[in-house]
């Protein structure tokens, strides 16, 4: 009686099967890895308003929809209750900027003829960016809320719609008039 030990044919092709299979583990995480750190989270510059304004902004941090424009609320980074964000790309929100150079008398971008859009009485003013987005400030508040539009929301024509969900939220943390 003979025995036979019975190898295959070709011990290369065996080989790469397990390293193949040795690496899809690694494979897997370094895929969820990337698909998770595309745009989770938006690094947003949080302002530094006055303790007042920043109250504000904390109201209307409570206020804001979980929806804009039919999209999602997403985390911001660092996160803060100056800061919010929806979509990707993200409709940023920042409360307690600055005032807009453009309404600055001090400011080389002074306009005071400045066109403002109202949307849902809450008054905005629209600017343009060189990246195709479109930066909104609201006036005639005691904080002004910068929110930024990307231009896939935007389109060509500037469509600021999406403010139409913040209206309520602003209106209630905000009440016009300063």
């Amino acid at each position: 009686m003979s025995s036979s030990v019975h190898r295959p044919r070709d011990l290369s092709k065996l080989s790469r099967l397990a390293r193949l299979c040795g690496s899809l583990p690694v494979a897997a995480v370094l895929l969820a890895a990337a698909g998770c750190s595309s745009s989770a989270t938006d690094t947003v510059a949080v302002p530094t308003p006055s303790a007042a304004v920043a109250a504000v902004c904390r109201a209307l941090h409570n206020a804001l929809p979980e929806k804009v424009n039919g999209l999602a609320r997403r985390p911001t980074h660092p996160a803060s209750d100056l800061t919010a964000a929806w979509g990707d790309p993200a409709i940023v929100l920042r409360c307690g900027v600055p005032t807009p150079d453009v309404l600055n008398p001090g400011s080389a971008h002074y306009n005071p003829t400045a066109d403002a859009a109202s949307i849902n009485g809450v008054d905005w003013l629209p600017e343009k960016q060189s990246d195709g987005s479109v930066r909104c400030t609201t006036t005639l508040r005691k904080a002004f809320v910068e929110v930024t539009i990307p231009s896939k929301y935007t389109g060509p024509y500037g469509d600021i719609s999406a403010l139409t969900d913040l209206a309520d939220a602003v209106k209630k943390s905000d009440p016009a008039g300063l």
